[in-house]
Parts: C-alpha cells; sequence; structure tokens
C-alpha cells in the first residue's frame, strides 16, 4: 500500500480584505470617497472616467529572503469635467478678438420713449 503525500497549495489572501485593512482602512475610505466622485461626475457630464488603483510592493534594502515588504496604494483619479461653452469673436483690423463682425455696418439705436397709452383698434 502506498501512501500519497499531496502537498496544499498556497490559497492567495483576497484582495478586497487587504484593501480594507490597508493603513486601517484609510486607502479604502479614500478610494471610496473616489469612486463615488468618479460616478458623480459620469452621471452629471455623460462622458467616460476612470480610477487606476496601483498596489506597490517594494523590498527591503539589502534584500534578504523573509525581510518585510513595503506595500503602497496609489490612486489616480480621472473624472470628466465640464467643458466650458465657446463664444463666437471676430478678428478686427488690428488683430484682436471683438464681438461685433468688422465688416458689418453699425446701426445707431436709441431708446424709445415708454409710454402706456394704448390706442383702441
Amino acid at each position: 500500500m502506498t501512501v500519497q503525500q499531496t502537498e496544499t497549495e498556497a490559497q492567495p489572501a483576497e484582495f478586497a480584505a487587504f484593501l480594507v485593512g490597508h493603513l486601517n482602512g484609510r486607502v479604502h475610505h479614500s478610494l471610496s470617497e473616489e469612486l463615488h466622485e468618479l460616478l458623480q461626475a459620469v452621471a452629471t457630464h455623460g462622458k467616460k472616467g476612470q480610477l487606476v488603483i496601483k498596489v506597490l510592493v517594494e523590498p527591503s534594502k539589502g534584500h534578504v529572503e523573509g525581510d518585510p515588504l513595503a506595500i503602497s496604494v496609489e490612486s489616480d483619479l480621472k473624472a470628466p469635467k465640464s467643458t466650458p461653452p465657446a463664444a463666437i469673436y471676430f478678428v478686427d483690423d488690428d488683430g484682436n478678438p471683438t464681438r461685433n463682425d468688422p465688416r458689418q455696418m453699425q446701426l445707431d439705436f436709441r431708446t424709445a420713449p415708454a409710454t402706456t397709452d394704448y390706442k383702441d383698434a
């Protein structure tokens, strides 16, 4: 009779659990706020956006096996913003922007006197 020994493969820890616990939850809270901001901006402006989360892992100096690792989490929020409307301008003879068409003759307008008298038809 042969006894087979099976090695149990190491199971990865849940990433969500790591994120919730990292820096006592401060990173998770910050990322939650950024996601909320992104969702609001996309809903408001009707444009796509993104939230990129980076997990950086660095060995200690002089790397010796078994030494602790420095783990940091960074985020990059690219939320859509409103596009300011453009205004139409003409360029005058001096090369400056103007709201009035320099090719158009200007009409002098006067304010008509106000009256409350009405004619019967």
